[in-house]
């Protein structure tokens, strides 16, 4: 099959309600988790994406059993250190960093060689984040010049320790935690505001861990060795899946759209403030708790009359994934719109801040950018008419669903390659493009 799709005309006028695919970063906790848990975990509404899919291989791999039964997986945990490993065992982490770097705290006590792998792009992050804390505890673990492949041997005897974690890396925190799983005493550690996910599921299974929070840190504490039981979680939609629609909703005309049961955690919700500032109008419908997460519907309507920002670096962390679309909605709004320090942007699966930067442009938009810092230039009344093509950006997932939303919206004739990448995170996003009204060959 063809891996390229063709667009060539806006979306018409929509309204609708859908649900988007399951919150890929609690997919993946949860499956890790369940895997060391004490007897048996039903998780409700699992993203079946790649990036998933190979945590449950990996687990597999590590001796657990898990099956699917009709909506729900079931996964027989082996309680701590309970995980079973062959010596020279190979684990391949696809496309996923949080499941390449979580899995290495996870592995903390193995007395086996692993080896974690991954492809052409994951092997090109940066992995030093989380071997240098990990070593800390005494884990030997290795890798060249802080790159894939990592291999971890394990420690014996290992010991909790205090780290500050000064990036606003969620994977980095939750990969110490999952160590600290496994350590003796309390391990403390100082971190810049990130997603809290694996925080909350934590003390949502009992698990002993405080949580202080100030303004740019929170202040985290775990006590090790603390078995916890097997558990229930249904989990619910992913809000940098949404991010693509709310993006669409917004920029098309005369259009109006309810997304479904979707994590509104704070940490998560970064897009929401800044799209929000630049006057559109999104709102929250239905809110409740659920195991410490925020969940709600989201309801956008479209908007003619966006304006620029100064986007608060504050926001940074918890909008890194939905950068791609808050540049479309920049393009279009009035004025001038700044953005700073964004170089995590070129740390993902993708150089993202120089992707966005070439593809803005190609649309006629005028882009500064000053180090990591971009100042758009916004055409409230842009209107493509020619040709254009995007390939040759690493087989980034997110920038895929950014150009068809922009083919969508903007006009023009579009060539999108790579449509196989939105396997990794979103297998039924054109699907959905459609029932709302798409058309794409």
């Amino acid at each position: 099959m063809p891996n390229d799709i063709l667009i060539k005309k806006k979306i018409k006028p929509f309204v609708n309600k859908i649900f988007v695919t399951s919150d890929k970063s609690l997919s993946i906790r949860c499956v890790l988790l369940a895997s060391v848990a004490i007897g048996t975990s039903k998780i409700e509404n699992l993203l079946e994406s790649e990036d998933v899919l190979n945590a449950l291989r990996a687990v597999k791999k590590l001796g657990i059993k898990y099956k699917k039964k009709k909506k729900n997986y079931i996964i027989y945990g082996s309680g701590l250190n309970g995980l079973v490993t062959n010596s020279s065992l190979v684990i391949d982490a696809g496309n996923s960093g949080t499941l390449a770097r979580l899995i290495l705290g996870l592995l903390a006590k193995t007395k086996s060689r692993i080896k974690i792998i991954g492809d052409k792009s994951l092997s090109k992050r940066d992995f030093s984040r989380v071997v240098n804390p990990l070593k800390n505890f005494g884990i030997n673990i290795r890798s060249k010049n802080g790159f894939l492949p990592v291999k971890t041997y394990g420690g014996e005897f290992l010991r909790p320790i205090y780290y500050e974690e000064n990036i606003g890396s969620a994977q980095c925190k939750s990969a110490i935690l999952l160590a600290a799983l496994n350590t003796a005493g309390i391990t403390k550690i100082k971190a810049k505001k990130s997603r809290n996910h694996t925080e909350l599921l934590m003390k949502s299974l009992k698990i002993p861990i405080k949580i202080k929070s100030t303004k740019k840190f929170d202040l985290i504490e775990l006590r090790g060795l603390n078995e916890f039981e097997g558990f229930d979680y249904k989990v619910p939609g992913d809000i940098s899946s949404s991010a693509f629609f709310i993006v669409l909703t917004l920029l098309a005309n005369n259009s109006r759209i309810t997304i479904k049961d979707i994590n509104i955690n704070k940490s998560r919700t970064g897009i929401i403030k800044i799209l929000n500032m630049m006057n559109a109008k999104i709102s929250y419908l239905n809110k409740k708790i659920y195991k410490g997460e925020q969940i709600a519907d989201i309801f956008v309507e479209s908007n003619n009359k966006l304006k620029s920002i100064n986007c608060p670096e504050s926001l940074n962390s918890s909008a890194i994934d939905e950068f791609l679309v808050i540049f479309l909605v920049a393009s279009k709004a009035k004025g001038i719109s700044q953005f700073r320090n964004l170089g995590e942007l070129n740390k993902k699966e993708s150089p993202r801040l120089e992707i966005a930067i070439k593809l803005l442009r190609m649309i006629g938009i005028k882009v500064e950018r000053k180090n990591n810092n971009l100042k758009i230039h916004g055409k409230p009344d842009l209107n493509l008419k020619g040709k254009f093509v995007v390939k040759d950006y690493f087989k980034d997932h997110r920038v895929f669903m950014m150009s068809c939303v922009a083919a969508l919206v903007f006009g023009g004739e579009w060539k999108i390659y790579d449509k196989k990448s939105i396997n990794t995170s979103f297998p039924n996003f054109i699907k959905i493009l459609r029932k709302l009204g798409a058309k794409i060959n």
